[in-house]
């Protein structure tokens, strides 16, 4: 098994629910939607979406809120910031930014699982600025250069 870490968790909303790991070695815990309603989601609409919950994470560690694999194949709803970033420093209510990339509108129900919230370890790097950069065998070749011929050509409308 991994390292534990201690999560201090609040309630902000009682009809919140406390996030579970659904299976042993699950590395996301399942976050819940608090909705007064059922909230209808249409193609291309993006809705925040709250979850009752605040977190007090410790120093050197963020939450990683990440899509639900099921609404993203089954509906086409996931994040539009993914991963959305938790920082250790803040302690106010967890929302979650969804987006319908699917066809039809999608019902999201109250205590439905929206997301998924992974604590991971963070290092924070020390910037050093320089005037050049050693050279390597890829060098500034990107945007596909490994895969089906791409270039790195710009493209701007």
């Amino acid at each position: 098994m991994s390292e534990m870490v201690c999560v201090e968790i609040m309630k902000l909303d009682p009809r919140a629910k406390i996030p579970q790991y659904m299976t042993s070695q699950a590395a996301g815990l399942d976050l819940c939607a608090v909705l007064d309603e059922p909230l209808v989601v249409a193609p291309g609409e993006r809705v925040l979406v709250p979850t009752g919950l605040a977190l007090a994470l410790p120093s050197g560690y963020e939450g990683q809120v990440r899509p639900r694999s099921g609404l993203a194949w089954r509906d086409g709803i996931t994040l539009v910031n993914a991963p959305g970033t938790i920082d250790a420093d803040y302690r106010g209510e967890v929302k979650i930014i969804l987006i319908n990339h699917g066809q039809q509108d999608v019902t999201l129900c109250p205590e439905e699982r929206i997301a998924q919230l992974i604590i991971a370890p963070v290092v924070q790097a020390q910037l050093q600025e320089v005037t050049t950069l050693d050279n390597t065998e890829r060098d500034q070749r990107g945007f596909g250069h490994t895969g089906r011929g791409g270039n790195d050509e710009s493209v701007t409308k």
